[in-house]
């Protein structure tokens, strides 16, 4: 058993919804945890699982072995969260977006020594003179880098040589994940990594915001699609679908009592 699955283990209780492991925490609650964490523990891994990770997961070992595995897991889908209400399960909400910007505003301090993987440096720019940052190291791997042996190499060794409570992962699933399960094989690093895709690009107003209405209704991945079709239609209509479909396999197996709730 490895030190984050025993901190696991004595914080909090798991729950399994189509085909993932939810941790379920607040936001107030997980940044709780991340602030109780000690700075030097070893390297742990965070994530934000929504429709598309139960899609994800099913062909892809090491993305797999990250959700099964990390320290905390919270939920990232206000509709895969209401499946699971369905059938009586609380997975509570807490997004990366949401975890970040409370993170920078009532945990990270000026002087705080921070790492960020991805992202551009534009982004990075704004963040620093949105919250005061005077202590941030940020690396750039290149496009695809998951699948390049030494690009991941220079990412696990940046990682390794800036040590920091926090190392922002901004990219999106799967990379972000496998990149996690790099740096923990390593063995050399302290710190929670982050896997929050473009939060940091939410935060510091890099993206146009869904309107409150459809934040609150679940509808945000519509907002997204229309304006960006082409990027993301795979992303909900065939990832998120089949994502939303195992969530509603596992309602109607809790429902007619074939397995228990949330296990």
């Amino acid at each position: 058993m490895t030190s984050g699955s025993i901190d696991r283990a004595a914080a909090w209780p798991e729950v399994r919804f189509a085909g993932l492991r939810f941790t379920p925490l607040s936001v107030e609650e997980t940044v709780a945890a991340l602030a109780a964490r000690p700075a030097t523990a070893p390297f742990v891994a965070f994530v934000t699982p929504n429709a598309e990770h139960a899609f994800l997961r099913r062909k892809d070992t090491l993305f797999r072995d990250c959700g099964d595995t990390c320290w905390i897991s919270t939920n990232d889908s206000r509709i895969i969260g209401r499946a699971a209400l369905l059938a009586g399960i609380d997975l509570k909400f807490a997004p990366g977006a949401y975890v970040v910007d409370r993170m920078f505003k009532d945990l990270i301090g000026p002087d705080d020594a921070i790492s960020i993987v991805g992202a551009t440096p534009e982004v990075v720019d704004k963040l620093k003179v949105q919250f005061g940052l005077r202590n941030v190291a940020h690396h750039i791997p290149p496009m695809g880098f998951i699948h390049m042996p030494e690009a991941v190499k220079a990412a696990v060794e940046f990682v390794a040589a800036h040590p920091a409570r926090f190392v922002f992962v901004a990219m999106g699933p799967p990379q972000s994940e496998k990149f996690c399960q790099h740096v923990i094989a390593d063995g050399r690093s302290t710190g929670i990594g982050l896997c929050i895709g473009s939060s940091i690009n939410v935060i510091t107003g890099g993206s146009d915001p869904a309107p409150d209405w459809m934040e609150h209704s679940g509808l945000v991945w519509l907002y997204r699609l229309v304006k960006e079709p082409k990027r993301l239609w795979r992303r909900y209509l065939v990832h998120g679908m089949v994502g939303l479909g195992l969530g509603l396999r596992d309602v109607v197996a809790i429902r007619l009592g074939l397995r228990p709730r949330g296990v």
